[in-house]
């Protein structure tokens, strides 16, 4: 795979690109951006889809042009489209949309845990499994936000905790900053021509991200998303019905057998790398004055 960054300059500051699945509107997204351009150490690009696109995977827009629209991002110079989180990604590392190729692409914050085999159905990790495709860094970072709860237990928490949306906020721009050391860790290692080129790095943030127990490199899980279906009517009840038939997905959890590796080398460089870089934050915190 072709090294895009071999001609970064060390002196300038880091360009990062920034896409995900929640849409532009996301407080993910939001909150990332907002933290990134908070630091002045980065130069903060946005290519995002305009609408939701969770679970579209790594689809992409074949037959018909991309809408592309500028919008106003404080600090940032951002985009919306009517593409998939895979569109978004190609064509901001393409030097169509933007001047030049970003150093790193994020795709996020997820609202939600993104973790095993379940990751293939994720238009998050598609957006950074296209920048590496193209040969770009890349991370894709989900926070789940959910705790455990399923998807209807935490709206209806939202719904009646007063000033929830406040506090959802708050809580992205912990998750955002609490990946702060790792993202510039990379930026650094990406100036220094250091970084490796064989894999791709998903970040997964618990929900109590204020009191969280450090970083650990890991490997993929072997979880899964096993997808059934009921028969339902307009109403949401079973029903035998004679002509439009109508069906639901349901979920269930299936652990596999069968584990895909990243590259040998790109996973021994890591559990060197973090814990290094960890240390060094802890101990002069430089990543964060």
């Amino acid at each position: 795979m072709e090294n895009v960054t071999d001609s970064k300059s060390k002196g300038e500051k880091g360009t990062i690109l920034v896409t995900n699945d929640d849409g532009i509107q996301a407080p993910g997204l939001k909150a990332l951006v907002s933290v990134l351009v908070s630091t002045h150490r980065f130069n903060v690009l946005v290519c995002a889809p305009q609408l939701e696109m969770s679970a579209v995977s790594h689809s992409i827009t074949w037959r018909q042009p991309l809408r592309v629209e500028k919008v106003e991002m404080d600090g940032a110079t951002a985009f919306k489209t009517s593409g998939t989180p895979a569109d978004c990604a190609s064509l901001g590392v393409s030097s169509v949309l933007f001047p030049s190729v970003p150093d790193l692409v994020i795709s996020g914050i997820n609202q939600g845990s993104n973790c095993g085999y379940h990751t293939v159905y994720s238009g998050t990790t598609a957006g950074a499994r296209e920048a590496f495709l193209n040969g770009v860094p890349a991370i894709s970072i989900s926070y789940d936000c959910y705790g455990g709860l399923s998807l209807e237990e935490f709206e209806k928490m939202l719904r009646v905790e007063a000033g929830s949306k406040t506090k959802m906020n708050y809580e992205y721009e912990a998750a955002a900053k609490a990946c702060l050391p790792i993202i510039s860790g990379i930026i650094a290692e990406i100036k220094n021509n250091t970084y490796p080129q064989g894999c791709f790095l998903n970040m997964d943030l618990p929900k109590d991200i204020a009191n969280h127990k450090g970083y650990k490199v890991t490997k993929q899980g072997k979880s899964t998303m096993k997808i059934r279906w009921k028969q339902i009517t307009s109403n949401g009840q079973p029903s035998e019905i004679d002509h439009h038939l109508l069906f639901r997905r349901q979920i269930s959890i299936t652990p596999l057998g069968i584990l895909t590796h990243p590259d040998k080398d790109c996973k021994a460089y890591f559990e060197d790398w973090l814990p290094n870089l960890i240390q060094q934050h802890q101990s002069h915190n430089p990543l964060l004055d």
